[in-house]
């Protein structure tokens, strides 16, 4: 039988690609010279035929799978009653329903309120909006490395130049940024805490901050956990100021980190949390879900979209919350992020280019330097063992400050057995880029 590219020779990645480039502008990346053509939970066939293990989950969006049965089913059934009402227009149950289910599971006894939008960044433009209507404040602290959206505010609010910022300012004013803690790079919690202190100082008064913004794992920064007292020391801070403690959960969320939210490791109650990625299993939804004396501050008609909480997608959110609880995902990622981190540790053991294996859940990475020195980072190798494990079948993605940061995403359905592949393609990419 012929391979789907031997049946249609325009249906190659190659001759795919030479179509993107000359229809695409440069600016849109793309981290595998591949085009999709199916995927089941873990596994991606290309329109080659070619068969991928996927280590990416569309960047932990697809935590419950790629077109895990029950979301299609959900996504299918609504599509067959109406596709789009605008929910300002004419409201439909399940957008309520959602709303429902995530106040109600939020870290914080205490009423809340949420509202749907349609990604990530957009969810956090809203938090924002939120948090200067209900203080009355204008300035926002951010962290180094934290990655919120390609929007302005965004862009403003993210601490990574390359490739994010580039030709794109000026942006949004009273924004500052101070470092995020991480031992490996010398930054502590004290040292992050004094940053704030100094803004204080030198740059704003507290009293004019409406909201402190941090990711509870950094997601592109590097996959970074917050030290375990951290966020309950910024959660002090906020409320000796009376600034909005907001919790960008957009990677970090729906079981990626092994609770519903990350924050519950922490012990933390923000007054906001952002979500998006994993809620919808591949359909587009984002979530504000906050105090509601906070969410209640915008005026009518201040919050809202076209398309935001689109009904089909709403659908296959409920079910996705449905799979989490009833397929123990939480309590999967857990296990997977221990047995991931047990795995690397091993390797860190043999390649001293590993100079730390981290994560929290199945949230997991493993930071690449030159003779594991953590001054010298290794984005050149990072690239390497990427490239090579796409030769051997597996797709992985970089990110980091530096680009030295290789970053597991996997489904949390993942079978056994194809985990297992995988991290035997990584450890024997490896071998290969270290010239074992």
């Amino acid at each position: 039988m012929n391979s789907p590219s031997e049946s249609n020779p325009a249906k190659t990645n190659a001759a795919l690609m030479a179509r993107r480039t000359a229809a695409l502008p440069r600016g849109v990346g793309q981290a595998h010279a591949l085009f999709a053509q199916r995927a089941e939970n873990a596994e991606i066939w290309d329109v080659e035929g070619r068969r991928w293990i996927d280590f990416c989950a569309g960047i932990a969006v697809v935590n419950t799978g790629h077109s895990h049965p029950r979301v299609v089913a959900a996504a299918r059934a609504q599509l067959e009653n109406f596709s789009h009402t605008c929910f300002q227009v004419m409201a439909y149950e399940s957008y309520v329903s959602l709303c429902e289910r995530l106040n109600a599971s939020a870290p914080g006894d205490f009423a809340k309120k949420s509202f749907l939008v349609n990604s990530g960044a957009e969810a956090v433009e809203n938090a924002i909006k939120v948090a200067r209507a209900a203080t009355g404040r204008s300035g926002i602290i951010a962290f180094g490395g934290g990655f919120h959206g390609r929007t302005m505010m965004g862009m403003a609010l993210t601490g990574k130049v390359a490739p994010y910022k580039i030709k794109f300012g000026p942006f949004p004013g009273e924004i500052f940024h101070v470092p995020f803690p991480h031992a490996l790079h010398g930054v502590s919690e004290d040292d992050s805490i004094e940053a704030i202190e100094r803004i204080f100082k030198y740059s704003i008064e507290a009293c004019r901050v409406a909201a402190i913004i941090i990711e509870p794992v950094l997601g592109e920064g590097g996959y970074v956990p917050a030290p375990l007292t951290f966020l309950s020391r910024l959660r002090t801070l906020c409320d000796a100021h009376g600034i909005v403690l907001i919790a960008d959960e957009v990677q970090t969320g729906i079981a990626r980190c092994g609770k519903l939210y990350a924050s519950e490791h922490f012990g933390v109650e923000p007054d906001i949390i952002t979500l998006a990625k994993g809620l919808g299993g591949g359909l587009t939804v984002s979530a504000v879900v906050g105090r509601a004396e906070l969410m209640d501050a915008a005026e009518p008609g201040g919050l809202g979209s076209t398309y935001a909480g689109n009904p089909i997608a709403v659908a296959g959110a409920l079910t996705v919350l449905d799979v989490v609880e009833q397929e123990g995902l939480c309590e999967r990622s857990m296990r997977l992020g221990e047995h991931m981190r047990e795995r690397f540790r091993a390797m860190q053991a043999r390649f001293d280019t590993i100079a730390e294996v981290r994560g929290l859940g199945a949230m997991t990475a493993i930071e690449l330097c030159h003779g594991g020195d953590p001054s010298k980072p290794a984005a050149d190798l990072a690239t390497a063992l990427k490239d090579e494990a796409a030769r051997r079948g597996l797709l992985l993605l970089t990110c980091g400050t530096y680009g030295n940061v290789m970053r597991i995403m996997i489904p949390l359905t993942i079978p056994d057995e194809i985990l297992t592949e995988g991290l035997t393609i990584i450890e024997a990419s490896l071998d290969a880029i270290s010239g074992n």
